[in-house]
Parts: C-alpha cells; structure tokens; sequence
C-alpha cells in the first residue's frame, strides 16, 4: 500500500489547474504574494484571464491561498469590453501606504496602466496612465520605445523607479520598433513622470564590446535590492533564460552577471539538448524566511500560451554572484520530496524524447514529442465540478521523465498509472544515462491502470527517471512510491 506525502510543495507550487506566468513575488509583512499574468489552458492566445492572486505565508510555503480575482481587463476604461489581454504586472507599496498594480495590455495598447489597492490583494481599482509632466502618454508621443513588461521598485529611500524594456531578438529585427531597456523615476503621484525614460541595459543592436553580447535583454525587467547592490533579472534574446546583470545604483552602470535559471535546463558553454519544452521566460528573485529564490515559468499544452509557474532555491555567493540553477520538482520544498507516497507525474522537471525540443512558434510546439496537459477545460476556485488532473500525454519510445530530488529511504517498488496503446517498458533510473534501477512492464490499456515494479535504490537524495521502450503511445498520470 502507498502512503499519503506529508505536507510538501511541487513545481509547478500553484494547483496544477492554475496558469500564472510572469510571476512577480513580493513579500508584504508576513506573506509572499505571486502576481503574473494569467493564461488560460488550451488558450490561443497570451493572458486570457483576468489577473488573479495567490499568497502564502513565508514559514509555510506549502500553504498557498488563492486570494481570487484582483483585476478585470474591462476596469480599464482603454479597454471596457475587456478586449485586450493583460500582460505581464509587477506591485509595489507606494509612500502613501497604498499598493500599485502596473501593467500593459497587449501589443495593441501601447502604454503603461496603473491600479491601486488599500492592500496587497484586494481589488484593485484603475489609477491612471503613465503620463509625463505636460499629460501626454507614455508610450505615445514621438520618439517613445513601447512601453512593456513594467517593473517597478521602491530603493530604499522612498524613490520609485519604474523599468521598461522590450527589445529585438535578432539583428534583422534592429530598427524595426522603438524597442530599448529604459528606466524612469515616477512622482509619488504613481502616475507622473518624475525624470524622462534613460536607456539601462544592451538589447540586440548595441551590445557590442558590452558584457551582455549574446544576452541581450528581449524582455521582462524585475528589479531587487540585495546587500547594497541592484539586481535586475530579465528574459534574455536567449528566449528560455532569465539573466541577471548587477549595479551599485538602480539606473545606470548595470554590468551582466550570468544565467539565473533556464526552463530548458541548458547552461551556457555546456553542449546538450533542450530538456523541456522552449518558450519565453519571465520572474523574479525574493528573499523568502532568510532563503532566496528564483521565480519562472515553464510552456505546456504544446503551446507557449498556457504556462505555469515555477520556482527555484538560488544562492548568491559572498562576491555577489548567483551560480545557474537547476530545475527541479521540488522548487519551494524544504528540500527533496519524501521518497514514499503518491505523485502526480506532471510534476517532472525534464520531459524530452528522442527528438530534441524545439521552438517553432507559440501555437505549434513539440508535436513530436511527449507533453503536459489536462483532462479538462480551463478551471478556477468556485467553478463547478472538480479541478482537472495534469498528466503526460504522448509518450513513445525514448521518452524520459525526469523528478529531481527525492529522499529515499527503504524504498522497495515504484507503480505508476497510465493508459494509451503503450506495449512495453518503463525503466527506471537514477539519471538517465545511469543503469537500471527497476523495470516495469505496461501493456496497452484505455482507462487509467496501475502497473507496478521492483526497484533497488540506495538510500539517500537521488533523481527518478522513468524511460519508455516500446511500441504506441502513453498517457502517465502518477506514481507511487513504496
């Protein structure tokens, strides 16, 4: 018989029914608070939901409340029908106590909004629209670069700054919008531009003889204070990447610092392949209970346009550096998952085939290869009927699902549930290029069917891998470990 896990936290640390990318989290008094945008399964489209918010408290990261529904596209008067989507949002406490919701609807709304709350996830009531001191629009008067993915940071002196950046991934792109990284000061109105746009980092273009050449920023500027230095993290032209550049001030003199986090575990100068799916990345770092973390997000559906959000534990050394971390299953916990009881298998961190992963666009991904999806429409707290399970879809043979880390201890079989037309075996690995640590054999089955094997796993922190060899194709719901 398996056992219930204690109390831990997976990746994806939201439900798995939940769709937050571009997460931004920010710790107010006693609680971490995710805000990002919010795709909707199966979506066709970037953001099709409202934003919502989701909090736990920072001793407890297993504990997550759904704070429900803070923002509405149609709140906006620019958009009342709620036509537009609500991209990627960032919060910050005002000097006035109140809190700031900035955000930019879609690439058809070219400036930035603002909304505000009496408290960190409330609903928050629409503010404005950055404008300069004479009330034109930031973003539509001549010579602007489009405002996109605002960040927003208050130093520690009052000062608000607000990030914008938006730029070229390759050089035949140059020159074709009023893309840049740029920084600006606001007014404690929220609203009022203090000091003009400055440019801050390299985007494709004007990187040359710079430290950021070949990780220029695309996107997603997120700004911390950590030890008297700033820390910006960005989406780098490098699309899976979030990098990190490090300066003495908030808005000049940023120096590139490395990779952060990749959602396709690929770590620069080290040959391999994509070990996920690719799509855009966007997050954040915070310091959560004494801990750091880095905050990103990973596509599934086969699609770039239903994304979940992810996080990692990250170490910044005594010099300030923050060495690339890996992705894992076990993101918030507080260390490995406990090597017995019942997982859901979308929780892998690596999930490739023979074929490597590759990016075409964001409506066609990996059809060729395994994939995480759901056995339901779209869902939210409060709708009817119960949250629908996230499974793999699509296993053939020489596909590998990988779990990192679990603590094992006297564990003596592994059974997992699936169904398809699969005809042969799971082999289960340590790593997996390691030997064969169990073996469990599957025949085709139309509703979900436990099989189970043997294992011989030494005690200790160990990965799992589960490898197909065979014939058709499975659907891999979850295993046990007993």
């Amino acid at each position: 018989m398996s056992q219930e896990v204690k109390r831990q936290v997976f990746n994806p640390y939201l439900p798995p029914y939940e769709y937050i990318p571009d997460g931004e989290p920010h710790v107010f008094g006693d609680r971490l608070y995710i805000y990002g945008s919010h795709d909707r399964f199966d979506g066709k489209k970037f953001c099709m939901n409202d934003y919502v918010c989701w909090s736990a408290p920072v001793t407890d990261l297993t504990d997550w409340y759904y704070e429900g529904g803070i923002y509405r596209r149609n709140q906006d008067p620019r958009m009342p029908q709620g036509e537009h989507e609500l991209w990627a949002p960032d919060v910050v406490q005002g000097r006035d106590g109140r809190y700031y919701l900035f955000y930019c609807p879609d690439d058809n709304v070219k400036s930035i909004g603002v909304a505000v709350c009496d408290e960190p996830a409330g609903h928050y009531m629409f503010h404005g629209v950055v404008r300069d001191k004479d009330g034109c629009i930031l973003g539509e008067r001549p010579g602007d670069t489009i405002p996109f993915d605002p960040g927003v940071f208050r130093d520690d002196d009052g000062t608000i700054y607000l990030y914008s950046g938006n730029g070229p991934r390759i050089k035949q792109d140059v020159g074709k919008e009023p893309k840049a990284s740029v920084v600006m000061i606001l007014e404690d109105d929220m609203l009022t531009l203090k000091t003009e746009p400055r440019p801050l980092i390299p985007t494709v273009g004007n990187s040359e003889g710079t430290s950021f050449a070949g990780h220029e920023l695309f996107e997603a500027s997120s700004i911390r204070k950590i030890r008297g230095k700033y820390y910006l993290v960005y989406s780098s032209v490098a699309f899976h990447e979030l990098c990190y550049a490090v300066s003495d001030r908030p808005d000049q003199g940023f120096e590139y610092g490395g990779v952060v986090v990749s959602h396709c575990d690929l770590f620069p100068g080290k040959e391999g392949k994509p070990l996920c799916a690719f799509g855009n990345n966007h997050g954040g770092l915070e310091l959560i209970n004494g801990q750091y973390y880095i905050f990103y997000h990973r596509p599934t559906n086969r699609t770039m346009c239903s994304r979940q959000g992810c996080a990692e534990r990250v170490e910044i050394l005594e010099d300030g550096s923050i060495p690339q971390a890996s992705i894992t299953s076990c993101g918030l916990n507080d260390g490995p998952l406990d090597g017995k009881g019942t997982y859901p298998a979308a929780i892998c961190c690596n999930l490739y085939g023979d074929q490597i992963p590759t990016f075409s666009n964001r409506f066609l991904m990996g059809q060729k290869h395994p994939y995480i999806t759901q056995d339901a429409p779209d869902w939210s707290p409060g709708d009817e009927g119960n949250p629908p399970r996230q499974y793999i879809a699509n296993g053939k043979d020489g596909m590998t699902a990988v779990y990192k880390y679990f603590h094992f201890q006297g564990a003596k079989s592994i059974s997992v549930t699936v169904r398809g037309s699969a005809n042969g075996k799971l082999h289960l690995k340590l790593s997996p290029d390691s030997e064969t640590v169990g073996t469990i054999g599957i025949a085709p089955a139309k509703e979900w069917t436990k099989y189970s094997g043997t294992v011989n796993i030494q005690d200790g922190d160990h990965a799992l891998c589960f490898c197909y060899e065979g014939k058709g194709k499975l659907d891999f719901l979850e295993f046990d470990i007993e």
